[in-house]
């Protein structure tokens, strides 16, 4: 990904913390000689390793062992008019995004497969006020392959308007704030703490 220097983040707290808080993405291979996309949730497992699985009947994890993959994850963003500059300036996007480099391991073990399903369910069933008891019929488990990311590189990007002047920066959010993009103005505001 391209990154200039402003736009760079490599503390790796707030990486982790972006991972977190952005935990669906586009995992990106090569299939027949072609570039495919599944777009899915991941489970960070450990500071070198997320999960995540496909439907058995997605061609793209039959050639997907032992590649070198990318998985995209995207935070906020939004349009940005030169009008809100108080400086010349020209249409942009800001935006978050992760991108991860990782070696696949796919499994098909029933009880690896279960601890998936179970762990990435509880994650999120977790704050519900009626949270699924994490019983299923083990056998719709033949339905998935687990996918092991094991981290090669993570590269950063928080284009947030770092390359305009403070009151420009004040601008861009009150209009994200305006026109309801709450959390891309959040990111920014973070972004100046």
């Amino acid at each position: 990904m391209f990154i200039p220097k402003h736009f760079q983040v490599s503390d790796s707290e707030e990486i982790d913390r972006f991972i977190a808080r952005n935990p669906f993405g586009i995992l990106v291979s090569s299939h027949d000689q072609q570039l495919v996309a599944t777009h899915l949730p991941v489970h960070r497992v450990s500071e070198n390793l997320l999960q995540a699985h496909v439907a058995r009947a997605n061609p793209q994890w039959q050639q997907l062992d032992g590649q070198e993959v990318l998985l995209i994850l995207s935070g906020p963003h939004d349009y940005v008019s030169p009008t809100w500059y108080e400086e010349p300036g020209v249409p942009t996007w800001n935006y978050q995004a992760v991108h991860i480099y990782a070696s696949v391991t796919c499994f098909t073990d029933t009880d690896r497969l279960k601890e998936l399903v179970l762990s990435l369910s509880n994650e999120y069933e977790s704050s519900r006020a009626n949270p699924w008891p994490g019983e299923f019929d083990a056998r719709m488990l033949k339905a998935i392959v687990g996918i092991d990311l094991t981290i090669k590189d993570i590269q950063c990007k928080y284009k947030l308007s770092q390359n305009r002047s403070e009151n420009d920066q004040r601008n861009v959010i009150a209009e994200l704030e305006q026109a309801g993009n709450v959390p891309l103005a959040h990111a920014m505001k973070e972004l100046n703490k």
